[in-house]
């Protein structure tokens, strides 16, 4: 089963003298993700690396992305992927700064580093199923609106856009699996 983060979180720890820390969110897409990234650049502007690692579900499959942000090669953001793909994490990114401290920790002392800070802040984090959200088009009449509204509220859904004309065409996201029953009943 899929899943998700309940929250973003963060952890850090120190591991001689470099210190880590990770910041877990959820992302919907690559652009999310680089403002995400961004925003840990701009909150770390000292720090020498920021590796990362992301899991998007998008209409052609799951995008798997790292960089292990000039560390040796599959030190970095590799063992942050893992952790996100055995876990069966869909639209995470993790990213992890790095303030050396002086001693070289060797390629093992890097993944074990980067990769369980990365595990301390999705476990701090917490996670829920993934639920795949659809958007649809739809069109029904004045009086049914407050009716689409609450159920679509009770759905987690939401209004993406709206037009009042001769009737009320919506733009809506809902779960995926309850995307046709909800056209049947609303649509006109």
């Amino acid at each position: 089963m899929m899943i998700t983060l309940k929250q973003q979180a963060s952890a850090d720890q120190t591991i001689q003298k470099s210190r880590f820390i990770a910041q877990a969110a959820t992302c919907e897409t690559e652009r999310e993700v680089a403002l995400f990234l961004r925003k840990m650049i701009s909150q770390h502007p000292t720090a020498h690396h920021l590796a990362y690692a992301y899991r998007i579900k998008t209409s052609e499959g799951v995008i798997p992305r790292f960089s292990d942000a000039g560390e040796p090669s599959g030190t970095a953001g590799k063992p942050i992927l893992q952790i996100l793909d055995g876990q069966q994490f869909i639209n995470v990114c993790v990213g992890v700064i790095r303030y050396y401290g002086g001693i070289n920790l060797g390629t093992g002392g890097l993944v074990k580093a980067y990769g369980g800070t990365a595990k301390m802040a999705l476990e701090q984090a917490g996670n829920i199923p993934f639920i795949e959200m659809q958007e649809i088009k739809i069109t029904t009449s004045y009086k049914r609106v407050d009716e689409l509204t609450r159920e679509l509220a009770k759905l987690k859904g939401a209004v993406l856009n709206k037009v009042f004309d001769d009737a009320a065409h919506f733009v809506v996201k809902l779960p995926a699996q309850s995307a046709q029953q909800f056209i049947q009943r609303f649509q006109t």
